[in-house]
């Protein structure tokens, strides 16, 4: 295998695409799924700031509610392409988050399991 086709399959190369013309329901559901699912993870942002507005404990949660914005994001990329390079960025993205999770939970909220 060449240097170029392994840098393309590890960075650039597009392995999905939305496109209305082909009405794939596979396409079409995909494409409203992650649509969908980047509402979530924006939502889900938007209750780490109204928490940390109530409870006001640490400057921590502003990033927190950062990665589930940024996670939202490339939902809404993925909702019309697939790329390599966005498989890499959601996969540390989703790192960061759980690793802020625990921090979140274990320092300002120990004795909470979920919220």
């Amino acid at each position: 295998m060449q240097f170029e086709s392994v840098v393309d399959i590890l960075w650039t190369h597009t392995w999905w695409s939305f496109a209305r013309d082909r009405d794939l329901p596979y396409s079409t559901a995909y494409h409203a799924f992650n649509l969908f699912e980047g509402c979530v993870w924006i939502m889900f942002s938007g209750l780490v700031l109204v928490r940390r507005a109530a409870l006001g404990k640490s400057d921590l949660e502003l990033w927190y509610a950062l990665a589930f914005f940024t996670f939202g994001l490339t939902d809404f990329r993925e909702a019309y392409y697939q790329q390599s390079w966005l498989i890499w960025l959601k996969a540390v993205n989703l790192g960061l988050l759980i690793w802020l999770r625990h921090l979140v939970m274990t320092k300002l909220y120990p004795g909470s399991k979920l919220y």
